[in-house]
């Protein structure tokens, strides 16, 4: 059996480089969507034993309770910032036995039981540290690890990277794990573009449910296939205004 670790932003904040394509109400539902998502395939898999959610949103009590889940704030763990926070959670929930932990973010709409599965069971072999990594191979997504293995925590820019060369230099086995439903996650506008283009109309997910036939979807499809249109005709003005827009 294994434990679950999700931190969860502020859902109010979350997703702002989405700002040019969705409102920050359509942000916030977006976000929750996707983490209920991710709270449903962790409380229905065998090897999850125990699943906590990290957050100080006003709301992660009552998700928690929904999935059941435990939840602690960051000002209960003494430490601000995500690294420390996840260090001073993975150290408190692995003092309890447990092993392996998994600890993953909440934005994942693709992720599946089969992804789980093979992540527990790939530690389990290994007895190191599996990094899940984004699609481009450049962030993480995911990490799995027991006491002895416990990373030096370093999400941020060219963290997939950091992870691993952390773990050599600890002298601990490393994998790295490139799954779809692991990779896609949804911080700019082309990963949500990815995200709808493999997610069925009929799917019964929370997040498909939100990005099809609702109004949300069908403005983001069309805001997407403007994008696409305008850059493919050498107008980048569009694009230009959009990328500005995220970046806020």
């Amino acid at each position: 059996m294994a434990q679950a670790l999700v931190p969860l932003k502020d859902l109010v904040l979350a997703k702002s480089r989405l700002a040019g394509v969705l409102t920050s109400v359509e942000r916030r539902a977006l976000a929750q969507a996707m983490v209920e998502d991710v709270l449903t395939v962790l409380s229905r898999h065998r090897h999850i034993a125990r699943i906590t959610l990290v957050s100080d949103d006003p709301g992660a009590s009552m998700l928690a309770q929904k999935y059941g889940a435990d939840c602690w704030t960051e000002s209960s763990l003494g430490c601000r910032g995500l690294n420390p926070l996840i260090q001073c959670a993975s150290e408190r929930l692995l003092s309890t036995g447990g092993e392996p932990l998994v600890v993953l973010h909440g934005d994942l709409p693709l992720l599946t039981g089969e992804d789980i599965s093979h992540v527990v069971e790939s530690q389990q072999a290994l007895g190191g540290l599996i990094v899940g990594c984004d699609s481009k191979g450049v962030g993480t997504n995911l990490l799995a690890f027991n006491a002895a293995s416990t990373p030096r925590f370093c999400f941020g820019a060219d963290s997939c990277a950091g992870h691993v060369t952390g773990a050599k230099n600890a002298g601990v086995a490393v994998q790295i794990l490139q799954r779809s439903g692991i990779g896609l996650d949804v911080d700019e506008a082309p990963d949500l573009q990815r995200i709808m283009n493999q997610l069925h109309v009929d799917t019964a997910s929370n997040t498909a449910q939100l990005l099809y036939n609702t109004e949300l979807g069908a403005r983001v499809t069309l805001a997407l296939t403007a994008m696409v249109g305008d850059t493919e005709s050498g107008s980048a003005d569009l694009f230009d205004d959009f990328n500005r827009g995220m970046a806020r």
